[in-house]
Parts: C-alpha cells; structure tokens; sequence
C-alpha cells in the first residue's frame, strides 16, 4: 500500500520543527514574563463538555471518536440513523461519548470548574497543544494545528485586557511581524442587535459578519437576508459597521451617536483607545463566532501578507457557569503557531542562525581514532555544543559529503598528523576555510570560532 497523509495534516522535518520550536520558545518566554503558569489537559474530552459552547457550525466541526466495541452500522437501521444525527453534528452516546479538543479554552474551563478549590485566583495560565477541527483543508487552515494559548481567570478587572494586549504586541515585535491587534465589544454587539430587534438575533448576526473579510458586505448582506433578517436590520447592520472606517477618536463619540447613550462597551473601547498600546486599533466589523465572548474580543491579522488571523481572544464571563461554577470572569488570547510560520517562511522572517541539527560533525578515521574522537565528544557537549561522530570509517569524501548535505556548519578531524603534532582541525563549511590548532587550546579554540559563527 502507497503511504498517504490523512487530509489537513502534516509531517515536520527537522527543520521545520526547529523553526516551530523558534516560535514556541518566543511566545513561552513571553507567556512567563507576565507571569503564567503552564497547564496541559487531555486531547479529547467528554462530548458533552465541548457541544453547545462553539456554536451550530463548531460542533460540526468537532473530530468525534467512536465509542469502543461500536457494532457495524450496517447491522442496523437504528445505527444507520444514528450515525447520520452524529454527521449532523448531535450527539448519541450510544455511537460518541467523546471528541478531540476543539480548542484549548473550553478544556481550560473544565480544569478551572474541577479544580477551583484548590487554585489561587485569579489564576494565569499558558498551554500550547494541538486542537483539532474537521475544516475544510487550505493555506493556513488546517485539521490539526497548535494553539498558543494565555487566560486569567477569576478578575473583572481591564487591566487583563491591556496586558493581553500588550502581550501581543511583545511577542509579534520579537518575532518581527507587523501586525493590527484588532479590538471590538461582545457588548456593543449585542446593543447592536438589540437595535435591530431582538437579542437573540445576536448569534446569526456574529456568525455573518464574522465572515466579512471573506464574502464581503454584499455577502454578508445576503446571508443576514437568508436568515431572516430585516431590510430595517440589515441598514442599522450596514451602518454600524461603516463606522469603522472612522478616524480612531472619533470612533466612541460615533457609537454613542448611534446608539444615543455611552454603554458599557463603548466605556470599555474608549480605555482602550486612551491606552495608545502599538499595533492596536479599534474594529467594529470584528465578531468573533464563538458564543461564549461576552465581552472585549481581539483578533490579531498580520500586515502586508495575504493571511488569516494568526491570533484572537476575548472575554468570556459565563464559560465556567457552563460546568456548574458561576461567578467566575475570565479572559484570554491565543497564538496560532501554523499561520505565524507560514508568514515567516513567506516573508523569509526565520533568522539565519536557526540550527535543525548537530553543530559539529567528527569524521571518523577509523577505530585506532576513536579514543581521541570519544574525548571531544564528550568535552563538546559538556559546553553545550551539540556534535555527532560519523559512525563508520568510510571514505572521508563521502562523510563530508553528509556533513554537508545535513547542513552541519563545522567538522572537525582528528587524523594521524592531528594526532601526532597534538592538534584538531575544524573545517567550517560555511567559508570553506580550515583551521589547526593546539589540543590544549581545543575548548576557547571551538568556543570562538564555532560559536561566535553560528
């Protein structure tokens, strides 16, 4: 049988995951500078705590598994019927009890509501996991994908808000990438559809405008139109999405315009405005289709690139109300490390010092060498070089030949003139030069020309 990928995934090399790892060390250094904690859960969960917390169209999404000893569906119409509710996105214990992760902040909510007794609040952590959603596979989208995630839980407060903010801000500056941190109110939304009629208008209205950047106003227009929505609807829709295009500072003064009073949104916008954090900047088309923001929601996007968000977030005042814990406010941000590579590689933003594998490279002259080569191993990684000795005495044409191919940037040969004038050779790769010099001096000798060239 030919071997295939299953569709939406991918294998990692090692150097890609060497450049993954540039970005996860980033963001962690980041997460730990302002103070989180890291936190890992399972991957998958109970089905009933993922369904009904991601919206109709995210628990289509949800990768269900298969309950253990299931019977053939064929057997039976009953199965046959089941298995196509399950299709549909229902949920039938007798078929699925469980689900992979659809993201990392509901299992958070979980964890919070189990071990609420036993934490300090409020309560900073980080997590960066693998979720898994069944989208349909394109560039930047993907099956299984990492989530970078950072939430406080158990605080009201805005200053969480602004430190999230400038966390991302931090962390896309380290990383070189230009970014909008774009911010919106859950609360100003559902003024908005209060306006237009009814609250609970309020979820097919963020799942339409939501999908702005893809399908466009007109599109946007249609879909509200196919759900129902009134032409009186659809033109306060329009126009109070037009008020993005205002100057920032005249954005708060617009909104209560429109809505004829200063709500608790517009209150909140206009602490972030007075801020002046980098990078960040308000946007009225922001939705975010996830129901359980309830109030300040950021989506990140970068510059310049023909990419989607590589970040977003929120606040989300009722999610551990979801599991029997009421009373407990949070707020939180992800990173979405595929599409921040994929912008690096596309822009060429990986610095040139990223290193996929060993060092140094001894080529192996034979087992009468092997003491000497033993020896440098040795004292190499105890200072923290990684190396590696070819493990057969082929010709040496071929070694280095493998040296280069494997991208190692330095060799070092220990032949008989090396053993007996008491001496190392280090060939670097990178300008073709090749340097002796004395054994007693091997350690300074590696530490400045191989580390101070990497």
């Amino acid at each position: 049988m030919k071997p295939s990928l299953a569709q939406g995934t991918r294998d990692f090399g090692a150097e890609v995951v060497a450049k993954r790892n540039y970005i996860i060390q980033i963001i962690r250094k980041h997460f730990e500078l302002y103070g989180f904690s890291p936190l890992e859960t399972p991957a998958f969960e109970n089905l009933e705590t993922l369904t009904g917390k991601y919206g109709e169209e995210g628990d289509k999404l949800m990768f269900k598994i298969l309950n253990n000893g299931l019977e053939r569906p064929e057997k039976h119409q009953k199965s046959r019927d089941e298995f196509e509710e399950v299709l549909q996105g229902k949920s039938k214990k007798g078929i699925t009890e469980r689900a992979l992760r659809y993201d990392l902040t509901i299992p958070f909510a979980r964890y919070v509501a189990m071990q609420a007794g036993h934490l300090n609040f409020p309560f900073k952590r980080y997590q960066i996991q693998p979720v898994w959603r069944a989208d349909k596979p394109q560039r930047g989208r993907y099956r299984e994908f990492y989530q970078c995630d950072a939430d406080i839980v158990g605080s009201n407060s805005l200053f969480n808000e602004s430190e999230l903010l400038q966390l991302y801000a931090d962390v896309f500056q380290d990383l070189k990438i230009p970014v909008d941190i774009c911010i919106n109110n859950r609360m100003i939304l559902s003024d908005l559809a209060v306006k237009c009629g009814d609250i609970h208008l309020l979820t097919p209205m963020t799942v339409a405008i939501d999908k702005l950047d893809k399908i466009g106003m007109n599109g946007v227009m249609t879909e509200l139109q196919a759900k129902g929505f009134q032409e009186s609807a659809r033109q306060c829709i329009s126009e109070f999405l037009e008020l993005s295009k205002l100057p920032v500072h005249e954005i708060a003064p617009g909104l209560v315009q429109f809505f004829g009073e200063e709500t608790k949104g517009i209150q909140d916008i206009k602490q972030f405005i007075a801020l002046e954090i980098p990078g960040v900047r308000i946007d009225l088309t922001l939705a975010r289709g996830l129901n359980y923001y309830t109030g300040t929601i950021i989506e990140v996007k970068p510059i310049g690139v023909q990419m989607g968000s590589l970040g977003g977030g929120g606040r989300y005042d009722n999610l551990t109300e979801l599991f029997d814990l009421p009373g407990i406010s949070g707020v939180g941000i992800s990173f979405g490390l595929d599409r921040i590579y994929d912008v690096l590689e596309e822009t060429n933003g990986f610095p040139s010092t990223i290193q996929s594998g060993p060092q140094v490279m001894l080529v192996n002259f034979g087992p009468s060498f092997e003491s000497a080569n033993r020896s440098i191993l040795q004292r190499l990684r105890q200072e923290g070089i990684s190396c590696e000795m070819y493990p057969e005495s082929i010709k040496a044409d071929k070694q280095l030949k493998y040296a280069n191919k494997r991208n190692i940037p330095f060799v070092i040969l220990i032949g008989e003139n090396e053993l007996k004038d008491h001496t190392i050779t280090i060939k670097n790769f990178q300008t073709g030069l090749q340097e002796s010099f004395p054994e007693n001096e091997f350690i300074s000798s590696v530490q400045s020309v191989i580390i101070s060239k990497l």
